[in-house]
């Protein structure tokens, strides 16, 4: 068996030598320090971050997709952030993937030895129909989780873009990695525990990616969530109130605009804004390619 006892993330903390000894108070305290550590990490990353949003996003703008794949913790988080995707950006729910080690049983329950077989990640990938139009982010605290390296040694073989999201600055994956991003968070408060800041630079890199990638494919006007799927009745108000703060107008004239615009807030915007139709607020949007800024700068109001 390899030996992990030199990962930076199986280190044992001088800081919190004494957990089991502290008080509530002190104990939160000491946990709670600890994380920051984590936003340091990844602030110290985040020129190569911006460098892989600049990927997703031309790939997927081009008809790609984006998968994560992990094992455990590191799994779940791929398949949070993938999940979240189709209701905040409006994208289809195959473009952001979330493939994680044991299946969706592992989500909630915890699959001893699924993270062990590389053949079993490169099989999961080619059951996604994975091409070389796609980006595959594997993420592995230690670098080196046999499933993920067998996940992203097929990617690569297939010609995706892959990348390493890891907390420890020699990952066994960097050599199957178009790029890694290195966030090292350093010993754990309770030893080995990488669900804690190991988990938390993660997400952090994780939000990043796909929401930097999604703002520039269009998704974002200002900083208003403009392709939001409103489905249920929070959604539907939030719409509204998307539509009324890039606007002006009250909420009757917003929500009659996204009765008008079949609730996408896009259309709604650009209707009210240029006074036009839905079917001309449509096009200039589809001729911008979605962009909400590019569409109210075009000087035309003649439909096509």
């Amino acid at each position: 068996m390899e030996d992990l006892a030199h990962l930076e993330t199986e280190q044992r903390n001088p800081r919190t030598m004494d957990l089991d000894t502290l008080p509530p108070p002190a104990l939160v305290a000491v946990l709670h320090a600890e994380s920051r550590a984590a936003f340091d990490a990844v602030e110290a990353i985040l020129p190569s971050i911006a460098q892989v949003v600049e990927v997703i996003a031309q790939r997927l703008s081009q008809g790609g997709r984006l998968f994560y794949v992990g094992a455990g913790t590191s799994g779940r988080l791929g398949v949070l952030d993938a999940s979240e995707c189709p209701p905040t950006f409006g994208v289809p729910a195959d473009t952001v993937q979330g493939i994680i080690a044991g299946g969706h049983v592992a989500l909630t329950t915890s699959i001893e030895g699924a993270e062990d077989r590389p053949e079993s990640g490169a099989a999961d990938l080619h059951a996604r129909h994975v091409t070389a139009a796609d980006v595959v982010v594997g993420i592995a605290a230690s670098g080196r989780t046999p499933y993920v390296i067998g996940a992203m040694q097929a990617a690569r073989e297939i010609g995706a873009f892959t990348v390493g999201v890891v907390n420890v600055t020699q990952p066994a994956l960097a050599s199957c990695a178009d790029i890694v991003l290195s966030a090292v968070t350093g010993p754990e408060a309770l030893t080995g525990s990488t669900r804690l800041k190991a988990g938390t630079a993660q997400k952090l890199i994780l939000n990043l990616l796909t929401t930097a990638a999604m703002v520039r494919m269009g998704k974002v006007y200002s900083n208003l969530m403009v392709d939001v799927q409103a489905t249920n009745t929070k959604l539907r108000d939030r719409a509204a109130r998307i539509v009324m703060a890039a606007t002006g107008v009250d909420r009757g004239a917003a929500e009659a605009a996204l009765n008008r615009a079949g609730g996408h807030c896009k259309v709604a915007i650009v209707m009210l804004a240029l006074g036009v139709s839905a079917e001309e607020a449509a096009y200039r949007l589809q001729v911008t390619g979605g962009w909400v800024r590019a569409a109210l700068a075009s000087c035309s109001n003649s439909s096509a």
